[in-house]
């Protein structure tokens, strides 16, 4: 996109280009100087003690500085801020605003994201809603605009977007391309949807975003031959390497559901380590609050053995290079000052946080004038979307032909699952739930369009011994998901959500344990981070109360059962789904 300055704009920018250089040539003060800090060099891996020199919030040097305020490091590392490089905001179910704040706490100052999810909902709405969420504030937001909405044609959404409705955000000063590409079949097909979607990124020179579950080597070469440059779902370090030996960028995931680091880290060593780079993809914001965001990806990496500055690096510079933000991700003349102090490189503890050369986080604490206190201003187009039929007894009832059935099983902390065929418990041609064997019924009902579409199946892996938990946070297409040891709560939880307008419910005996009311789409809450964290124990509380695993978070993983492009088995409001074969197939066996 072209920017037109009229003559007082250029006059201006050539003032301020003087007075960065005079500072930087030592011939006015910079306004702030960093003073006793090692700094952290990810270009030679090393580390420099010398002061920086801040103006305009940006970096005009590094030496010997004077300037009109001076911050002792008091011997702290000084380091670039860091970039969650592919996360959906709404997963973490709060605003752009809240979710800032909670980032900035752990040193990350910007962040890539997809609104895949609300824009699956409310379509275009859901985009302007996190475009005009997120702007004024002191952290960087980027958006990948959604490349599959619907994700596949195989369960319903509340909208379509194609070619035309993208292509004018792409002139967005904030839109960097678009979204993990995770439909295979219809780039290998060259189906016209998809197509034009990647054509129109190329041409406006966009980044494009993978999504290659389960992909081998060919697939990624499709990939790669259409213009994708990245993806976020290798789950092996040997599918790693055939990704950056075919010069796409790995994304190193450890979310909520999807911990994938410990499998994959092995994968960094000297030669590709540029072309790696950490992200979180899907984290609950208590889970964020607790471990952080990317510099939790940061630790963990260390503990494994990759050096510190290497780790850095990946979560800074190396992100930054990856979605072309030239002015981002180094401790370096010319770079934005978002800058960070760490008390040390081992457990990455964030002392203060500088954006755009300001103080926002001061001894791990987040100054309270940084963010204005705007109302959120909901769109009709982003709330109200829970529409569900009058349900029966009769809408749960799953027919077998034998015993034996397929039944999904959950593998923990992964968005993956096992496809199982079954002995199952009939009662009068019907399955019924078993506690004992671990075999619970799981519900998808449009919740969009009043269309009528209930798939039904079997999951084990849950371990919950009585009562229902339910969602409207179903990905990709976030219809109504429920999983219950008895039909009666499962319609009961349905119910209880659609008075909330959405959100995350926990039932039993046909009364309400906890929920958590998500009306801005039936995805993300008007509460602050702090009260939906506290919302979100009692959530917890209340699902290991009927017995639920503790070994993984049912919430999350719950919603990612309803994701048909991850192998192998999943829910859709048509029935399960078979990754693999990319069909519904009956849940009978027999």
């Amino acid at each position: 996109m072209k920017i037109a300055f009229n003559k007082t704009d250029d006059i201006t920018i050539k003032d301020r280009l003087r007075k960065k250089i005079a500072v930087a040539g030592r011939n006015e003060l910079a306004d702030i100087v960093i003073r006793n800090g090692k700094i952290v060099d990810v270009f030679n891996g090393e580390i420099i003690h010398s002061d920086v020199a801040l103006v305009d919030g940006v970096i005009a040097g590094i030496g010997h500085y004077d300037g009109k305020k001076i911050i002792d490091a008091e011997g702290r590392y000084v380091c670039p801020s860091f970039i969650d490089g592919h996360v959906h905001i709404e997963s973490s179910m709060v605003t752009p605003k809240e979710f800032a704040k909670v980032l900035l706490l752990h040193g990350v100052t910007a962040a890539v994201a997809d609104p895949h999810e609300i824009a699956n909902v409310c379509g275009i709405d859901g985009i302007k809603y996190m475009l005009n969420e997120s702007r004024d504030l002191p952290f960087d937001f980027y958006f990948m605009l959604p490349s599959c909405v619907p994700s596949v044609p195989f369960e319903h959404s509340g909208e379509e977007l194609n070619k035309d409705d993208l292509e004018p955000f792409l002139n967005h000063p904030n839109v960097l391309g678009l979204a993990e590409v995770m439909d295979y079949p219809a780039v290998l097909n060259g189906e016209e949807s998809i197509t034009d979607k990647i054509m129109a990124a190329r041409k406006a020179n966009a980044k494009i975003d993978g999504h290659g579950a389960g992909l081998n080597c060919y697939g990624i070469n499709v990939y790669r031959t259409a213009g994708i440059s990245t993806d976020h779902e290798c789950v092996s370090v040997n599918e790693a390497k055939e990704r950056i030996q075919r010069g796409m960028y790995v994304m190193i995931r450890e979310g909520t559901a999807a911990k994938n680091l410990d499998g994959l880290i092995d994968v960094v060593t000297p030669y590709n380590s540029r072309r790696c780079i950490f992200v979180t993809d899907d984290k609950h914001v208590d889970e964020l609050v607790r471990d952080g965001s990317v510099d939790n990806n940061i630790r963990l990496a260390i503990k494994k053995g990759l050096p510190p500055i290497t780790a850095i690096q990946m979560a800074s510079l190396n992100t930054a290079e990856c979605f072309g933000l030239h002015t981002k991700g180094a401790v370096a003349p010319g770079y934005d000052a978002d800058l960070l102090l760490l008390d040390d490189l081992k457990t990455v503890k964030v002392h203060s946080v500088f954006k755009n050369g300001r103080i926002i986080v001061e001894n791990g604490i987040l100054k309270e004038n940084c963010f204005k206190s705007n109302e959120i201003s909901l769109s009709s187009g982003v709330k109200d979307t829970l529409h569900l039929p009058k349900l029966s007894l009769r809408d749960f009832r799953i027919p077998l032909k034998g015993k034996s059935a397929h039944v999904i099983g959950i593998i923990p902390n992964s968005i993956l699952t096992e496809h199982l065929i079954e002995d199952v418990e009939a009662e009068n041609g019907f399955f019924k739930a078993s506690v004992e064997r671990d075999q619970l019924k799981i519900a998808v009902i449009e919740r969009h369009k009043l269309r009528g579409c209930i798939g039904l199946g079997i999951v084990k892996g849950f371990k919950i011994k009585c009562g229902a938990i339910a969602s409207t946070v179903a990905h990709d297409s976030h219809n109504l998901i429920i999983v219950g040891t008895n039909d009666s709560d499962m319609i009961f939880a349905a119910q209880e959500l659609e008075k909330l307008h959405g959100g995350i419910t926990v039932v039993r005996n046909g009364e309400v344990l906890a929920s958590l009311p998500l009306p801005v789409a039936g995805l993300i809450s008007e509460f602050g981070f702090d009260e939906v964290v506290h919302q979100l124990e009692k959530l917890n509380e209340a699902v290991h109360s009927i017995g639920a695993s503790s070994f993984f978070n049912p919430f999350l993983t719950l919603s990612f059962l309803a994701l048909p492009v991850v192998p192998e088995l999943k829910i859709t409001d048509d029935g399960l789904f078979d990754v693999k074969a990319f069909k519904h197939i009956e849940v009978s066996a027999g």
